[in-house]
């Protein structure tokens, strides 16, 4: 969530309008964190410029509605009934702002990241499958599946190209939208350990490659799901420190 304050420097109601932002991260049960832009400064970006002062934008939005195109350096007046002031956006609108961002974001990580995981699971099951190399072996299969209720089938010269497959499919899970994850490294893990598992299983028959193959397929999977820290570019608001301070 990028949330973003707007100001003049001259403008009088940039610290009620701090105050209003604490006051709706408190109220929304997030951690106080935004970027604050003064829009005469070489370092402003272009996208600020337009918006009376105060703005405050939640992932590049006026929290109510306002859109720019306006001047820099004129002070704003919003139309609300709260007895904050018409000099500032309102807290209903900034706490409304907030949540709807946080659900979305909640929405679009979480889902990705689950199917993710799943990908992995059926190549994993194919990976542990016996094979029924053995002809001799056959009537105990088919005795110990009959007493399950089971019909015995020599699944074995399916079980390699099945593997593979759900290999293929776990690996390019985790090639999906790399760039905006962990990048390629667990990508490379990740064909890594397809390559030990089919290897160790139907070249090798090692069950010790099989398990290392299966160990770095997972520790890939996790590697790419676990969640990115947010990097701190973010600047904390004077207001806030003066909060913890306190």
């Amino acid at each position: 969530m990028k949330v973003e304050l707007v100001y003049e420097k001259t403008c009088p109601n940039i610290d009620a309008a701090r105050t209003q932002l604490l006051k709706a991260f408190t109220e929304s049960g997030i951690m106080p964190r935004w970027t604050e832009w003064e829009v005469s400064s070489p370092d402003a970006p272009q996208y600020v410029h337009g918006y009376g002062s105060p703005t405050i934008l939640v992932d590049g939005q006026d929290v109510s509605g306002g859109v720019a195109g306006g001047d820099d350096y004129c002070c704003r007046v919003y139309s609300h009934d709260e007895d904050s002031g018409k000099g500032i956006p309102s807290l209903r609108d900034i706490v409304a702002a907030l949540k709807t961002s946080t659900h979305t974001a909640s929405l679009t990580k979480q889902r990705p990241r689950w199917r993710l995981n799943a990908a992995m699971v059926p190549s994993v099951g194919a990976a542990f499958l016996p094979k029924l190399a053995c002809p001799a072996c056959w009537p105990a299969y088919a005795g110990l599946l009959s007493s399950l209720g089971f019909g015995f089938f020599n699944y074995t010269p399916y079980l390699f190209p099945l593997t593979t497959l759900f290999l293929f499919i776990a690996v390019a899970a985790l090639a999906y939208r790399a760039s905006q994850r962990r990048g390629y490294q667990p990508f490379l893990l990740g064909m890594l350990a397809a390559a030990v598992v089919l290897i160790g299983k139907f070249h090798y028959d090692s069950d010790v490659a099989l398990y290392g193959g299966i160990s770095l397929l997972v520790l890939a999977s996790l590697w790419n799901t676990w969640p990115i820290p947010q990097a701190g570019t973010n600047a904390t608001c004077p207001a806030c420190v003066a909060v913890n301070e306190k």
